[in-house]
């Protein structure tokens, strides 16, 4: 029980990590344009948040067992925080006032979490507060894909929903739920099951619409050659002749 328990924590950092990383081709497009284009800041603060509360909430004194669980969550700690300062530098003012705003927020409420957790709660008092938030901000990060699957479904065609990403979100949330299950941790099985969920949901999702979408494709691309070897209407002397 012990060594599945360190195995799928393991796994579950590596498959986190993949998850974390995932943006970076986003930014790299965001530096060489410096502009964030019509991407959304308001992930990165959000994600940020959860990986700060899940960092406190794996530490020893707070819930013992879980320093797995910090130190995936420590080091996207970072990764997120080098992705907010990067979108409010490139972001139009509106945008970056908006970033700057859920990122007070973020700030706010991790060091209410700390300090109620440390000052006024003990033992399994602290935990059980500390879990508690640290789910609801897991959950809330596991859901923000639920605007993409939308899209996929309306337009029936996943572009917007890149099949690693998707696989990363499944891999990380199963391994996670499994690790919580083991170590009979509530607070890390119920949101990253939620998680392994969405992920499977996205996974069915790609597999549905991916060939429907290269169709489309391939019709839309079929269409603009069509039109593109028609040559326009010429008149002469009030009538239209067609020259093929």
């Amino acid at each position: 029980m012990d060594v599945a328990y360190f195995l799928f924590g393991i796994f579950g950092n590596a498959s986190g990590l993949f998850l974390f990383l995932a943006p970076i081709i986003t930014f790299k497009r965001i530096i060489m344009n410096k502009s964030t284009e019509d991407f959304s800041g308001v992930p990165y603060p959000m994600t940020l948040l959860n990986c700060l509360l899940s960092t406190w909430y794996g530490l020893p004194f707070v819930s013992p067992n879980n320093i797995l669980v910090s130190i995936i969550n420590g080091i996207g700690s970072v990764i997120e925080l080098i992705y907010v300062l990067i979108f409010i530098t490139f972001a139009p003012k509106k945008e970056r006032n908006k970033v700057l705003g859920l990122f007070a927020f973020v700030v706010a409420v991790f060091s209410i979490v700390v300090l109620v957790s440390l000052l006024a709660l003990h033992g399994n008092a602290r935990k059980l507060f500390s879990g508690f938030a640290a789910a609801i901000f897991s959950i809330i990060m596991y859901g923000s894909p639920l605007s993409i699957m939308r899209l996929v479904i309306k337009t029936k065609s996943v572009e917007f929903m890149p099949f690693l990403l998707s696989l990363f979100v499944f891999l990380c949330g199963t391994s996670w739920f499994v690790y919580g299950i083991l170590g009979r941790d509530p607070f890390v099985a119920v949101p990253n099951g939620v998680g392994s969920v969405l992920g499977a949901a996205q996974l069915v999702l790609y597999f549905i619409y991916r060939d429907k979408g290269e169709q489309k494709k391939k019709q839309d691309e079929a269409m603009e050659m069509s039109t593109s070897n028609k040559k326009p209407l010429s008149s002469f002397n009030g009538t239209q002749d067609l020259h093929v």
